[in-house]
């Protein structure tokens, strides 16, 4: 693994406007970026058309392109990495379903991740409303949420990338699953 430290210096340099150093970061940081590329698509329906080589093309076309950010570390780019990388999954929902005369809405397995009974499919774009609503007012549990569904980490590793303890990501994983469950069941009444 990369040390934290040089991915952090780049990043560092990159918000300083050194546009070279985002040159030197994407042989860094392509494998994590693919591996949460590849933990997204998982989740995805079988047909899904984008392929997570290009899924990881575009987050990082995005996350370059991105003037104002102050990269913090990896830690930081990894999370904008993940919400970036949702946002570009629910826009191609969207897309998709808009494409469709009275298509199918796009639906993803949660059980495993989030834990729903009965191995619940729900739809991408309402998970992505409800994980939205859950950053307006508890944005570590948002981004614990993205990291462990969408990134695929495991609660060692989102502890390591937020600087959290484990207790502390197992507790706000447990919380944000049955708020995330509460919402979607409630809005999934259609």
């Amino acid at each position: 693994m990369i040390p934290q430290s040089k991915v952090t210096q780049l990043l560092r340099e990159a918000s300083n406007g050194n546009r070279q150093s985002l040159d030197q970061l994407l042989p860094l940081v392509y494998q994590e970026l693919r591996s949460l590329a590849d933990s997204f698509m998982r989740c995805e329906r079988g047909s899904h058309t984008l392929q997570p080589t290009a899924l990881v093309h575009e987050a990082y076309m995005r996350l370059i392109d991105q003037r104002n950010v102050n990269w913090e570390d990896r830690a930081h780019f990894m999370s904008i990495a993940a919400e970036t990388m949702r946002r570009i999954l629910v826009n191609h929902a969207h897309a998709g379903n808009a494409a469709k005369r009275g298509g199918k809405e796009t639906k993803v397995s949660i059980d495993e991740a989030i834990g729903f009974p009965g191995g619940a499919e729900i739809d991408l774009v309402l998970l992505d409303e409800a994980l939205t609503n859950l950053g307006s007012f508890d944005p570590r549990q948002s981004q614990i949420v993205e990291l462990r569904f969408f990134g695929g980490l495991t609660v060692k590793e989102v502890a390591r990338v937020t600087n959290l303890s484990t207790a502390t990501v197992e507790r706000e994983w447990r919380t944000a699953k049955a708020w995330l469950h509460d919402q979607i069941v409630r809005n999934d009444v259609r």
